[in-house]
């Protein structure tokens, strides 16, 4: 095979930390539709966070290195400049739509952008998380009809799901163990051993694409089922006056049990792979209910927190209508600036919908974001004076445990801990 020259459409959370990571082994084209992400990138600059500016720099280019076969990232906003490529990977996102529907339209999209560049003996490999039978059924035939080139004759796939953990400086992506696999055994080997050269964890080859596909969806959908699980009991111990952090600290005891913990699940995985599951399953004529009454229970969540923060403010005398509230964290998890499906926003609602004022403060959130998203203002530092009837710890970035929440409590404010990592003699409950 010619040497490997790679393309990655898509330079978000999961397509720049890999297109970084290939640039020390390979040329690389990094292709986004977003100008201004583009523009950013070739400054060093990366607004996600997941690649610091020195190591962004050590890479980057400024010639295309397709021409040339020397490695390098060169990023660019140009369709054309990804046509000397043969090895492309489609790294864009996988949303559902408002009533939880997979949504394939940024897919679909990036399919027909491959299908403009692609050539005799190239190789394209999806890494968005998609439900088994999505590449093959969905995409390929998208490639095929821009192309004019026949699958498996004129253009090879792969697909090797992402799992990038965002904000995780540790499981990084060249530290975890890649599933890869092809539309041939030899595309398969190729695809394998591309990865190979740069994932440091070692990679697993899938027997099918299909299975590669499957696997992805159900690790998330796994941990959705057992964060559910937690949060059920989460409800039912606090109905029943335990603590729910005791009961699992001293059931972890046992070599076998399963760490995990109640929260809020959202983001861009776990809070939505199961759902693409769900709907395949029900298109195959079986209707999924483990998967979807977990789905249900995390949803949930935000409205149970909220509701428990005003049965807590009623108890201690303080007025629920017109008060205000602190919610500290808008991000979907701690210490990383994603906002996209962010659950702690459902707890922003269910308390605006009592009458009541929620001030948000979140160093990590971009304020333009969360206002383009959510239509909120959020704000730039904290209020130290204001009176709040109630604080809600909502994510744990590590700047809050550095906030005295002590101050807010000895002015009257309910603390409450959805994270569990407050002081006990601090807070008045957690969930």
């Amino acid at each position: 095979m010619r040497p490997i020259r790679i393309a990655i459409i898509g330079l978000g959370y999961v397509g720049l930390p890999l297109a970084r990571l290939f640039a020390t082994k390979f040329p690389v084209v990094g292709f986004d539709l977003n100008k201004n992400r583009i523009n950013e990138l070739n400054l060093g600059n990366d607004h996600t966070l997941e690649v610091e500016k020195n190591i962004l720099q050590a890479v980057l280019v400024s010639e295309n290195p397709a021409n040339s076969d020397t490695n390098g990232l060169y990023c660019s906003y140009l369709p054309v400049d990804i046509k000397d490529c043969n090895f492309y990977i489609v790294t864009v996102p996988t949303p559902v739509d408002k009533n939880n529907r997979p949504d394939l339209t940024p897919l679909l999209k990036a399919s027909e952008t491959v299908g403009r560049v692609i050539s005799k003996g190239d190789i394209v490999v999806f890494e968005s998380t998609v439900y088994p039978g999505a590449t093959e059924d969905d995409c390929l035939p998208v490639i095929e009809k821009i192309s004019g080139l026949k699958y498996n004759i004129d253009f090879f796939a792969g697909y090797s799901p992402e799992r990038i953990n965002p904000g995780d400086k540790e499981h990084t992506v060249e530290k975890i163990r890649k599933v890869t696999s092809g539309s041939t055994p030899e595309i398969a080997d190729i695809v394998d051993s591309t990865y190979r050269e740069v994932i440091q964890a070692g990679t697993f080859k899938a027997s099918s694409i299909k299975v590669a596909e499957a696997a992805k969806v159900i690790e998330n959908s796994q941990r959705d089922i057992n964060i559910a699980f937690v949060n059920e009991l989460a409800k039912i111990f606090n109905a029943m006056k335990i603590d729910t952090n005791d009961v699992l600290e001293a059931a972890g005891t046992k070599w076998n049990f399963l760490s995990f913990k109640p929260g809020l699940v959202g983001g861009h995985c776990i809070g939505v792979d199961p759902y693409y599951l769900a709907q395949k399953a029900q298109e195959a004529g079986y209707h999924p209910e483990i998967i979807l009454a977990g789905r249900r229970l995390n949803d949930s969540m935000g409205k149970y927190i909220a509701t428990e923060v005003v049965k807590l403010m009623i108890r201690n005398e303080i007025p629920v209508k017109s008060s205000r509230i602190l919610m500290l964290g808008i991000t979907f998890k701690e210490n990383c600036p994603d906002i996209r499906n962010t659950k702690a926003i459902d707890i922003y609602h269910e308390l605006s919908s009592y009458g009541i004022g929620v001030d948000v403060y979140d160093p990590w959130a971009s304020a333009g974001e969360v206002l383009h998203e959510y239509d909120i203002h959020i704000a730039s530092q904290l209020d130290k004076s204001a009176n709040y009837g109630a604080v809600i710890l909502a994510v744990a970035h590590h700047q809050f445990m550095e906030i005295d929440l002590k101050a807010y409590k000895d002015k009257g404010s309910i603390i409450f801990d959805v994270k569990g990592i407050l002081p006990r003699n601090l807070i008045h409950a957690r969930l």
